[in-house]
């Protein structure tokens, strides 16, 4: 960890000493420009949840466990302060290369890269563009590309709506077509920070790199802004197609060249008024784990029964949010809210599925928030009230979780940020 922090600390006089010297010289002032912010995050659970980084990042509430004489291990709050979110964001620009004006961003926060790493910086986006004048290439690593950031949530909370906004970020090559207010992409990516599961429950990048054949994302956005009247609309879709290579080997030791192939869809629309913002999204999902979506995938079929060679199908999801907020510069008000239901296989399965929160047969989230605004502070609270409805740990013979019962949490959560 000292390591670490060492470098980055040398890396950033460096640059910045480099970003001074450069700018002196060059009338367009090449160079790197830092912004980023200090965050402090305060809250508390009435529940156990399934989480990340001490509970900094919330998915669900945790299923119940019981107790010799009944009572849920569970159903017991907790409180905790982290600073982890603070984040680096270096935007670097340069001279045109290839008839194109190139830039680069890069950028990191201390929230570790495992739970045994917490407070560990870790890099979140490092990619580069070239822009023409009607289309764009970008490489490197950053949001999913069904992650819409003209279209994401507005929450306190670091989760930014997980479980029903698809959340990740992957190493992809992206093209970008631009034709007035539209805009038309075609993405190649695969995993690294976020990763697939195989049938064991244990998530990994190598599934995908093992199918060979990275993941597919095409979309179509179109969007216009009034800076003057401070109003906005973007709407648009994308279709997403994944293949993984769970085993590379059966269970008595054969080879293996069965995949798990997923393809999923949104379509989403925002329209900002000058009080309002509203933000709405609605998305199939299969197999979708690594967007921290509850799914996965389960044996429908022994192939080759001499060798248990299986062949799999994903688990499927129907999933809708919204996000309604003000646009006021001193105080904001908003609420998010959305909901997620498990629609299991499209075939008869022979086991049970396995993945990320299968188990839940609907799962749904309301939380309302208010910011205020002073200067460069920024303070926001929220209260987040998240639903999970567990089955008894039977399916269906479709992959769906019987005898569903709810369990909640309520977070109350407080963030102070400082921009710079």
């Amino acid at each position: 960890m000292k390591r670490n922090l060492l470098i980055f600390v040398l890396i950033f006089v460096f640059v910045n000493s480099a970003h001074f010297a450069f700018g002196q010289k060059d009338e367009k002032q090449f160079g790197v420009k830092f912004s980023g912010y200090v965050k402090n995050d305060f809250y508390y659970d009435t529940r156990e949840v399934v989480n990340g980084r001490e509970g900094h990042l919330l998915l669900w509430p945790q299923s119940p466990s019981y107790d010799t004489e009944g009572r849920d291990i569970n159903a017991h709050g907790k409180f905790h302060f982290l600073a982890i979110q603070t984040r680096l964001t270096g935007n670097i620009t340069g001279p045109d290369a290839l008839g194109a004006k190139t830039s680069a961003m890069f950028e990191g926060e201390f929230f570790g890269s495992s739970d045994s790493d917490i407070n560990g910086f870790r890099l979140r986006h490092a990619l580069i563009k070239l822009n023409w004048e009607k289309s764009e290439i970008l490489t490197g690593q950053t949001w999913h590309p069904m992650f819409v950031t003209e279209n994401s949530p507005g929450t306190v909370s670091f989760n930014t709506g997980l479980g029903f906004q698809p959340f990740a970020r992957n190493p992809q090559i992206k093209y970008t077509f631009r034709l007035g207010n539209i805009r038309l992409a075609a993405t190649a990516f695969t995993e690294r920070d976020f990763q697939s599961r195989n049938l064991t429950g244990t998530p990994s990048g190598d599934y995908i790199r093992n199918a060979k054949i990275p993941a597919l994302n095409f979309s179509f956005n179109y969007g216009k802004n009034n800076n003057e009247a401070k109003t906005a609309f973007n709407t648009g879709f994308a279709v997403n197609y994944k293949n993984i290579r769970p085993s590379l080997t059966t269970p008595l030791g054969y080879i293996t060249k069965e995949n798990v192939s997923a393809l999923s869809a949104q379509v989403y629309i925002m329209k900002k008024f000058k009080p309002l913002s509203v933000k709405f999204a609605a998305l199939y999902t299969e197999n979708a784990n690594e967007m921290f979506i509850p799914s996965g995938f389960a044996i429908y079929e022994i192939i080759n029964l001499t060798k248990m060679e299986y062949a799999y199908l994903p688990t499927r999801n129907a999933i809708s949010w919204i996000d309604i907020a003000t646009t006021g510069e001193k105080w904001q008000f908003g609420i998010f809210a959305g909901y997620n239901h498990n629609l299991g296989t499209v075939k008869n399965i022979m086991v049970s599925p396995v993945g990320l929160g299968v188990g839940i047969e609907h799962l749904y989230r309301v939380s309302p928030r208010v910011y205020y605004f002073a200067g460069k502070l920024q303070i926001g609270a929220e209260i987040e009230y998240t639903v999970a409805a567990y089955g008894d740990g039977t399916y269906t013979t479709k992959a769906i979780p019987q005898n569903a019962e709810e369990v909640a949490n309520l977070r109350l959560l407080l963030g102070v940020f400082y921009h710079f």
